[in-house]
């Protein structure tokens, strides 16, 4: 797995001004109950979040310390959709953690050329198992799925070490046939006669 390292300053200065110099204010919470405020870059955590997820196992550079963990939570602007904040937790990579993670479903084109389309239920998972273990997110192939087959956690490639917390049958996504507009014909309005 690729390794992905994110550099974190220490940060004194209130969130509005870190933003206002280019960074994206964050707060790195250790085991028990010790957390630290610090700042990163916004083009690199931006670059993370894009192609890995909000849910990133990743290593943080902190000074020259190098430290475990995973994006715990992710704020955004409400109107911008920009990133305003970031929680990391920090682990170590053999110990467990609980997660909601992003269920990526692939395959709709397939499942579109034979007019069947993915009804999203659920669009994460809650999982538990060693943070090293975790993947950043559930993949489902739906494009051989037919119409009524249903997407449950059968259908999730996850290692036999994570644990999945949600309930036994939990339903995610369902395939569905598509509905097609129909389109109907104005009817022609016939003069009154008189």
């Amino acid at each position: 797995m690729e390794e992905i390292i994110l550099k974190a300053l220490a940060r004194s200065e209130k969130p509005k001004k870190v933003r206002n110099a280019g960074f994206i204010p964050g707060v790195l919470n250790g085991p028990g109950t010790t957390s630290t405020s610090v700042k990163f870059e916004s083009v690199a955590l931006n670059k993370i979040i894009a192609k890995h997820g909000t849910n990133a196992k990743l290593w943080v550079m902190l000074g020259d310390e190098k430290k475990f963990g995973f994006i715990k939570e992710v704020q955004k602007h409400p109107v911008e959709g920009k990133v305003i904040h970031v929680a990391i937790q920090l682990v170590s990579k053999d110990q467990d953690v609980k997660m909601a993670l992003p269920i990526s479903f692939r395959g709709h084109v397939e499942l579109e050329h034979r007019l069947l389309q993915v009804q999203i239920y659920k669009s994460e998972i809650e999982v538990s198992g060693r943070a090293e273990l975790m993947p950043d997110e559930i993949i489902v192939d739906v494009s051989e799925k037919e119409s009524g087959d249903n997407i449950t956690a059968a259908d999730f490639n996850l290692p036999s070490e994570v644990k999945i917390l949600d309930p036994e049958h939990e339903i995610y996504a369902a395939i569905k046939a598509a509905k097609e507009e129909i389109v109907e014909e104005p009817e022609e309005v016939k003069p009154a006669e008189e």
